[in-house]
């Protein structure tokens, strides 16, 4: 993979060019704070940013946030040493595919990585294949309603290899009910937090357009109590951000019957 590093740590920056350039991958660029972060994003085109939470200037949540909208198809690896309460949940929320805790060993951030990149191959995989993915067949209509674009990406090519066709993906809570009404699908993934409408609001509205559809939550909160909340109101179950395509398939297949 093509990887920019954010970084404000100059040692930091060195050791982890040098380890991802020992694994086989191409640094093509470090920062040292999000100043250059657009510029850097159209000239040097990385497949992967590796990026720091603390950063002068703007921090690594609001530079995730600008990745997301400018492009999606870029997968972020989110660091800190910070303790502060939810950030993991509120990257993940954001669109970080992965995230990882200072300090950390060669081999957690190696194994991030290789967990990454297979997820966005196999959506790129599915995205060109014929309808039905591994299973040979269509298993039915699926609709996603993430407010995150990589999310959306990744989410629907591992629904296409568990063999149900993305009819529709949208950004809140209210388009996914008008989704739901019109396309009645077998499966919706619904995030809990978006704009508009969040899914735990929008939840109840769907099963009312659409009773047979089941419902899995998507977040990056594994709150037992949320959890136990969805479930009261219908879900079926539900997907932990960052998405990891053993999980999602695994769960996905059960919920099918396979």
């Amino acid at each position: 993979m093509r990887i920019l590093i954010i970084d404000d740590n100059a040692a930091m920056r060195k050791v982890l060019a040098a380890l991802f350039s020992t694994v086989g991958h191409d640094v093509v660029g470090a920062l040292e704070d999000g100043q250059l972060l657009e510029n850097s994003l159209r000239s040097l085109q990385p497949d992967l940013v590796c990026l720091d939470y603390n950063l002068p200037g703007r921090d690594g949540l609001t530079l995730l946030r600008i990745i997301q909208a400018m492009a999606p198809e870029i997968d972020v690896v989110f660091m800190t040493a910070s303790a502060e309460a939810g950030l993991e949940e509120r990257a993940a929320d954001a669109g970080a595919a992965g995230f990882i805790r200072k300090p950390f060993s060669q081999q957690q951030i190696v194994a991030e990585l290789k967990d990454i990149a297979d997820a966005r191959a196999l959506a790129r995989k599915a995205s060109t294949a014929a309808p039905g993915g591994r299973m040979g067949r269509v298993r039915g209509t699926a609709v996603i309603a993430d407010d995150t674009g990589s999310v959306r990406i990744v989410l629907k090519g591992l629904l296409e290899e568990c063999g149900l066709q993305v009819v529709q993906a949208v950004t809140n809570g209210s388009e996914a009910v008008q989704a739901a009404r019109n396309h009645k699908p077998r499966l919706l993934c619904l995030d809990i937090n978006m704009p508009v409408m969040g899914g735990m609001d929008a939840l109840p509205q769907i099963l009312e357009a659409s009773p047979e559809t089941a419902v899995v939550m998507v977040t990056g909160c594994p709150d037992k109590q949320l959890v136990a909340e969805a479930a009261t109101r219908g879900a079926r179950g539900y997907i932990l951000k960052p998405l990891r395509p053993a999980y999602v398939e695994g769960f996905v297949r059960k919920l099918l019957g396979d």
